[in-house]
């Protein structure tokens, strides 16, 4: 698949009166072996058929995604999830029961029917139940569950559009679902329920919070779940590799968030050193701050208000996006966030997109 040019067809579905015939034709490439780019609440997916290596295989290749990387497995009724896990603990019923359709994906314990490629040779394997009609339509007309990481090419930003995956992925796959943009606009959040306590493995528009409240104890919280450095071994999605990133650099400005109008003007002060030094540099704000750095003559790219979490991770990969698409820009500098809720998914990913490049003032 390497190299060659694969025809890739678009098929536009309206997620409030999804089309059977289309998602019929979509269902008929992944039964096939083929591969199909299709929405999620959370990002669009690039999805195979679980139980098919070969499909699994295009996957990695299309994204030029490394190999020991696994796939989620999605999955549209509970009789699934028994299908590709095995030994399935009664914390996993009870949180599947819970929050399923929804952006939360749980390590299980892998049946031997999931091949080795989607599971990066591992013995687990990572599973859950989309709440988007579009997809589950997809994953029950294609009558077997769907591998699918983020629908964008490996380490770039997850794409929260159907445009996202055309700019990265057309002419890569046989067919990009376009229904609009998602929902959450960060990658579900991943729990690896073979330990305990449960370890977080990456946050996402679930807050982990809600998990330790349903299971009635501690999810631990390791350093890299929190974007400070990388796992030794990638477990699941998001834990290993610089993701999430712009080409052109990307520095995270964190410190005291207590006083806002304080907090911007020191990070404007190293915004503005760079300046000097002949960058062009563009801030990701929040709403809160904008004037500050608009005030000193910078340019900046409004995420959203600190107030309302939820629209800033909704903006942010559209936002990473944003800074390669400007032309007379060179660098771009985000803003930090409070590491609570989705606070702490947003941290997650502006860490990694960075490279790790922190800067606290």
């Amino acid at each position: 698949m390497e190299g060659l040019k694969v025809s890739t067809r678009v098929l536009r579905v309206d997620p409030e009166r999804v089309d059977p015939a289309l998602i019929a034709e979509a269902a008929r490439v992944i039964r096939e072996g083929g591969i199909v780019a299709f929405p999620t609440e959370t990002v669009y997916g690039l999805g195979a058929n679980a139980y098919n290596p070969e499909a699994a295989r295009k996957v990695f290749i299309a994204k030029r995604r490394p190999m020991d990387n696994p796939l989620i497995v999605h999955i549209a009724d509970l009789g699934q999830l028994h299908e590709v896990a095995r030994d399935v603990p009664r914390e996993a019923e009870e949180l599947a029961r819970r929050f399923w359709p929804g952006p939360l994906t749980l390590l299980l314990r892998k049946d031997s029917r999931v091949p080795p490629e989607v599971t990066a040779n591992r013995d687990t394997v990572a599973v859950r139940m989309p709440a988007h009609p579009v997809a589950l339509e997809l994953i029950r007309q294609s009558g077997v569950p769907i591998a699918a990481p983020s629908a964008n090419l490996a380490g770039r930003p997850s794409p929260t559009t159907a445009e996202h995956v055309i700019r990265d992925l057309y002419g890569r796959v046989d067919v990009i679902i376009d229904s609009g943009e998602t929902l959450y606009g960060v990658e579900s959040t991943i729990v690896d329920l073979t330990r305990d306590p449960p370890v977080l493995l990456r946050p996402g528009a679930m807050p982990y919070e809600e998990v330790e409240k349903a299971l009635g104890k501690r999810v631990e919280v390791p350093p890299f779940a929190r974007g400070l450095g990388q796992a030794d071994v990638a477990l699941a999605p998001g834990m290993k590799y610089r993701h999430y990133a712009p080409s052109k650099p990307l520095t995270v400005v964190e410190g005291d968030y207590s006083d806002l109008e304080a907090y911007a003007r020191r990070a404007a002060s190293l915004v503005l050193e760079a300046a000097r030094r002949g960058s062009r540099p563009v801030v990701l704000c929040s709403a809160e701050t904008e004037h500050v750095y608009r005030s000193l003559g910078l340019r900046t790219i409004v995420l959203g208000p600190r107030s309302n979490v939820f629209v800033v991770a909704r903006n942010l990969f559209r936002s990473l996006r944003l800074i390669d698409d400007m032309p007379d820009v060179d660098e771009g500098f985000a803003e930090g966030f409070e590491e609570r809720g989705l606070g702490l998914a947003i941290m997650n990913r502006l860490r990694k997109a960075s490279g790790f490049n922190v800067v606290r003032v």
